[in-house]
């Protein structure tokens, strides 16, 4: 990949990939740094990266950097956690985005990221397999999966409500 291909890349993804990640973690400084991360480790590949491989390369980086920047995060939040003690959150009336966000919530991260890609990404299944490290059957389950446990948090009143 030339200078000039990964300049293209950058204009044409960035805001795919931005929106992929932020949504992922819910934190907009976090999602900056996970794509910032995903860019400049596409620029140190770009001799072995093809132009036309890009893109699934590009979103496998940053779907492995986010991967591993929850895992530090989680690992952050518990500590925190056992030394604060327990907080209490009050909820206000939801929305269908806040309804919708929050049953996204509740799905494992790759759960979650099945769906991002699929449902408002729109990649095809092999795309995502690529992107993921699975295979398109792997990811047709998982997907179906995740599909399910949202209907069945959608449905219920007390989750809506």
């Amino acid at each position: 990949m030339t200078e000039r291909e990964y300049n293209q890349c950058v204009h044409q993804y960035a805001d795919g990939v931005f929106r992929f990640i932020v949504k992922n973690l819910r934190q907009e400084e976090d999602a900056r740094d996970v794509v910032q991360t995903a860019f400049e480790k596409l620029w140190r590949c770009r001799e072995e990266v093809s132009a036309d491989k890009s893109k699934s390369f590009l979103f496998t980086i940053a779907y492995n950097c986010m991967i591993d920047h929850l895992r530090k995060v989680k690992r952050i939040y518990l500590k925190d956690e056992f030394a604060e003690g327990v907080k209490s959150i009050h909820q206000e009336p939801n929305n269908a985005k806040k309804v919708l966000d929050e049953a996204l919530k509740t799905l494992s991260e790759t759960q979650r990221s099945l769906v991002l890609l699929k449902d408002y990404e729109g990649y095809s299944y092999e795309e995502i397999g690529q992107i993921t490290g699975l295979n398109s059957s792997q990811v047709k389950v998982y997907l179906h999966r995740a599909r399910i446990h949202l209907k069945e948090y959608l449905v219920k009143i007390e989750n809506v409500i």
